[in-house]
């Protein structure tokens, strides 16, 4: 068993088919009940979040490689890793970031879903670090040509620029780091025996696939193709 221990049959059944049932009388159902069980927000914590991207802010997405970027549309929620060179979602100005859209699966959950819903949130991490960079704001997709451009890498630009206007900005601090081992490759948990995945990709399709092909060649097709 896990640290996290295990959850109620029901509770994980709500989970899969995306409800969780209201007939537990052990689940919190208005903020009324919620708050007791947590302690009066600290001070720092209020004071950090702003309507801008900070000086300081902007410096932590200049260095982030990696942001975890979530968005919500019709069907639900969804959230995607993107990554690039430190940089990659560049600042604006104090209300404003460009996160570049270059090539993908084609599935454009997170295109979608902008359309529909404009809401979006980004977390940036930057190795090594253990605090994390959020921001909350409201999307659009641009296809001006000279915005496409100027995100060229290699003479390629990107399919299209997604720009987010800032609402809201604040440091996370770094429990979820620590408690994680994030950053420490001697506590990372074991990978080997686990699908790898040309075997997670296989079980999915219809028709016989060279599984050890795929694997094979698995990260030099994705390094060949990430533009």
């Amino acid at each position: 068993m896990s640290r996290l221990g295990t959850l109620p049959s029901s509770f994980a059944a709500g989970c899969l088919t995306g409800t969780v049932t209201g007939d537990d009388e052990h689940l919190i159902t208005s903020i009324d009940d919620l708050l007791p069980r947590y302690g009066d927000i600290a001070l720092g914590a209020r004071t950090k979040e702003q309507d801008h991207l900070a000086p300081v802010y902007q410096e932590m997405i200049a260095a982030s490689p990696f942001c975890v970027l979530a968005t919500v549309g019709p069907d639900g929620t969804d959230c995607t890793p993107r990554g690039d060179e430190p940089g990659f979602v560049r600042i604006v100005d104090a209300h404003t970031l460009e996160l570049p859209d270059r090539k993908g699966n084609n599935r454009l959950d997170s295109l979608r879903n902008i359309i529909e819903d404009g809401r979006i949130s980004l977390l940036f991490l930057i190795p090594g670090r253990i605090d994390s960079t959020r921001v909350n704001g409201r999307a659009v997709i641009t296809t001006d040509p000279d915005v496409l451009e100027s995100h060229a890498i290699d003479g390629k630009a990107p399919a299209t620029v997604i720009r987010i206007t800032v609402e809201r900005a604040y440091s996370h601090c770094g429990k979820a780091m620590i408690r994680s081992n994030l950053w420490n490759p001697e506590d990372w948990p074991p990978i080997e025996g686990l699908p790898t995945p040309g075997q997670i990709s296989n079980s999915f399709k219809n028709f016989e696939m060279d599984v050890d092909a795929y694997d094979a060649n698995y990260e030099n097709d994705l390094r060949q193709n990430l533009l």
